[in-house]
């Protein structure tokens, strides 16, 4: 009879658990979801996206009670800087191949309009032999002649050479169109300035053997000023009021490339985004010892814009930061995760895979040295203690028109949460 209570209690408890797993990530994809529909254009720069999706955790942060910093339960942080935009027509036609925005081509960020009156003809120039600036510069001599657009076979040599960045290569060429053939994946970035020339990436399988003429109509804005805003709120500690565990994720993405190609960022970052949505959710019946503040940033795509900008007009004292655990592209942990910057937290990386060793949240706690990719590092640049966390096992989708919601399998990813949960309430 005993042993058979136990086995029904031990029973319980493990139903228990499921259920909770399993409301986590009913929770967690139908954030996902919502975060990367179209309705959201991308959480970007054009059509309101990343307004809307900052409306949209504002108003989860105070359905669960979050406090705010603002005076007037305001969430937001408002703040400005200039981005380069494509709110209308994107649209290419090489030969008589009329190519997908997104899919067969990208437009680089900072590029200006171009618009043809009809065709205008390519004129072909290799590049596989340039591999100095010399030649680089009297290659740029031969761009002059505005009546031809250009088409550059072989450019991946200039910019290896001359170790040219997306947004550095951008700023050679002047105003004209300029179109790079690229094999296998295009990514496409954000960007804060604009540049003269139009430059074009193209998938070369799409394009026709021997491309002579291009009918072109890319519509480009820049924007010296955007609106937005991170949100953030906060849940009181029971102990230690006056310092800080921080859960951060960016919430942006890229937007919409034209009224056609949009780029959902399910992985990047709305899976970040979710987690720090559940977490904010969890330790609001929860408290801690330790206030617990939420922050998403936007504008990191375009250069960490958003926790730049919190550092430097910070809600609370930055000394006031316990630690800091900043989720970027956590969809997928079936390999366990990085810990970015830990070898700089070697104690809060030891409580961490110590509580992973005992219970088994993850296959897996890979370490990493720091790195200036995520909003982890304008905090850290600052003296905050923190790191970086992401999901090992991801499909290949980043910064593509392929990275929607039902590619997100969240594996693990409630392990990760429990993981997390478990360690915020062990720090001393």
């Amino acid at each position: 009879m005993k042993m058979t209570r136990f086995v029904l209690l031990v029973n319980l408890f493990l139903f228990t658990l499921h259920a909770s797993a399993q409301n986590e990530k009913r929770f967690l994809k139908r954030e996902i979801q919502q975060l990367s529909s179209t309705t959201m254009h991308g959480r970007g720069y054009v059509f309101k996206g990343g307004e809307k999706a900052a409306k949209h955790i504002a108003k989860h942060f105070q359905n669960i009670g979050l406090k705010a910093f603002d005076k007037d339960s305001n969430y937001f942080q408002p703040y400005f800087f200039p981005i380069n935009t494509f709110p209308g027509d994107v649209l290419m036609k090489v030969n008589k191949t009329v190519l997908v925005p997104g899919v067969d081509f990208i437009v680089n960020g900072a590029s200006s309009s171009y618009i043809t009156d009809g065709n205008i003809r390519l004129k072909r120039i290799d590049l596989g032999k340039v591999k100095d600036s010399a030649k680089w510069e009297s290659v740029k001599q031969r761009f002059a002649d505005r009546e031809f657009g250009y088409y550059l076979k072989n450019a991946d040599t200039v910019t290896k050479y001359l170790k040219f960045s997306i947004r550095s290569f951008a700023k050679e060429f002047p105003k004209g169109l300029f179109i790079v053939p690229q094999h296998g994946k295009m990514i496409w970035t954000a960007n804060t300035e604009n540049v003269p020339g139009t430059i074009v990436t193209v998938e070369d399988t799409v394009l026709p053997k021997r491309p002579h003429k291009a009918d072109v109509r890319i519509e480009a804005k820049m924007n010296p000023s955007f609106k937005t805003q991170n949100v953030i709120g906060y849940v009181p500690g029971t102990e230690k009021p006056d310092s800080f565990i921080v859960f951060s994720a960016h919430y942006d993405h890229l937007g919409q490339m034209g009224t056609q190609a949009i780029f959902p960022g399910a992985h990047d970052n709305a899976s970040g985004t979710a987690l720090v949505m559940y977490l904010a959710q969890y330790f609001a019946a929860h408290p801690q010892k330790y206030s617990i503040a939420f922050m998403l940033f936007s504008g990191e795509e375009a250069g960490l814009m958003g926790s730049k900008h919190y550092t430097k007009y910070p809600l609370f004292p930055l000394r006031n930061i316990r630690f800091l655990v900043n989720l970027d592209m956590t969809g997928d942990a079936t390999n366990g995760i990085t810990m970015v910057n830990a070898y700089n937290n070697t104690p809060e990386y030891r409580l961490m895979d110590k509580i992973n060793g005992q219970e088994g949240y993850l296959p897996k706690i890979n370490l990493r040295d720091q790195t200036q990719n995520s909003d982890h590092w304008p905090f850290c640049e600052a003296g905050v203690k923190g790191i970086f966390i992401y999901g090992n096992g991801t499909k290949p989708y980043y910064h593509d028109v392929f990275d929607v919601a039902k590619e997100i399998s969240l594996e693990n990813i409630d392990g990760l949460s429990k993981l997390l949960i478990e360690f915020t309430g062990a720090l001393q």
